[in-house]
């Protein structure tokens, strides 16, 4: 006969999301934990977003969720007073008034064991990772692993650059700004850096890699321009990829999901975990400028580089 399993708490819950992606991995600036909910209360269901919203809050009360589990904190910034005036206090109102607790996963899923640079590394199929940064490390299954943010690896068959935008164009969600690439594209591309969300802080350690290509998010005109002309500079011409910030961190969703549900099992605890149907990038649609024409002020060759756009 199969033994039921138990409904967890709160605070089961949380103590297994955490052995997945421990908060001592979290940058000193980060604010990711518990926000919100009572640790003897029971949950049945928890909801994956990738942002506190108050769509996404209505969306888990909606569902029947007792715990909304985003990657981005709702209180990165503090607040000192949060009335439902305010959105932050409209998410909070939401969610304490219909049971629904809130946790934040924010650094610490981004530097472990297959967290948030894992699953976009699994999403282009890189194979041989190592952290991008300098590693840190974690305790799983009694084995010590190197993490730590951002991570740098190797695809099995090289690939040209818009192959390989094309590749990871397929795997991400459909939102207005889609791929912006910087190189050429039919640049070939075999060892990849990447940072899923914003990214443009580790420029110097993409440099220091062999890295033939960036992906990350967010990247601004400046450091982006001052990245390609020091390329081209050193003659590594390494290339660029600038996802949908929300985007790049979604696909960590699913596999957070299940292995916290495969891990309660292993406990002796049931819930159902959904996955929020709400697409949080900022963006709702672009208008083209037109096809850029003229040669690539930033590209090493004379010759004017090809315009294409995916």
């Amino acid at each position: 006969m199969t033994e039921e399993l138990a409904t967890p708490t709160l605070a089961d819950v949380v103590d297994a999301f955490h052995t997945l992606f421990p908060p001592q991995l979290a940058a000193g600036w980060d604010a990711s934990g518990l926000v919100a909910g009572r640790a003897a209360a029971p949950v049945h269901t928890v909801l994956f977003a990738v942002d506190a919203l108050a769509a996404t809050a209505e969306e888990a009360i909606a569902e029947g969720a007792q715990l909304l589990i985003t990657h981005h904190p709702l209180l990165l910034r503090g607040a000192q007073f949060i009335p439902d005036s305010t959105y932050k206090g409209e998410v909070l109102h939401t969610l304490i008034e219909g049971g629904c607790g809130l946790l934040g996963a924010h650094t610490n899923a981004d530097a472990a064991v297959e967290g948030v640079n894992e699953a976009l590394c699994d999403a282009i199929g890189l194979i041989d990772r190592e952290p991008l940064t300098e590693a840190q490390t974690q305790v799983l299954d009694g084995q010590e692993h190197a993490v730590g943010t951002g991570r740098l690896g190797t695809l099995p068959k090289e690939l040209t650059l818009k192959e390989l935008a094309e590749r990871l164009a397929a795997a991400l969600p459909p939102t207005a700004g889609g791929l912006r690439i910087a190189g050429r594209a039919d640049q070939p591309i075999r060892r990849v850096a990447l940072c899923g969300g914003a990214g443009d802080s580790l420029f110097d350690a993409v440099r220091a890699t062999d890295a033939q290509v960036y992906i990350t998010a967010d990247l601004r005109h400046h450091p982006a321009s001052e990245f390609r002309e020091t390329a081209r500079v050193t003659g590594s011409n390494i290339a660029l990829i600038d996802c949908s910030h929300p985007a790049s961190e979604s696909l960590w969703l699913r596999s957070a999901a299940d292995r916290l549900r495969k891990l309660l099992a292993e406990r002796g605890y049931a819930i159902e975990t959904k996955l929020s149907a709400l697409n949080t990038d900022p963006w709702d649609f672009t208008v083209s400028t037109g096809v850029a024409t003229g040669q690539d002020a930033h590209s090493a060759s004379t010759a004017a580089a090809p315009a294409w756009e995916l």
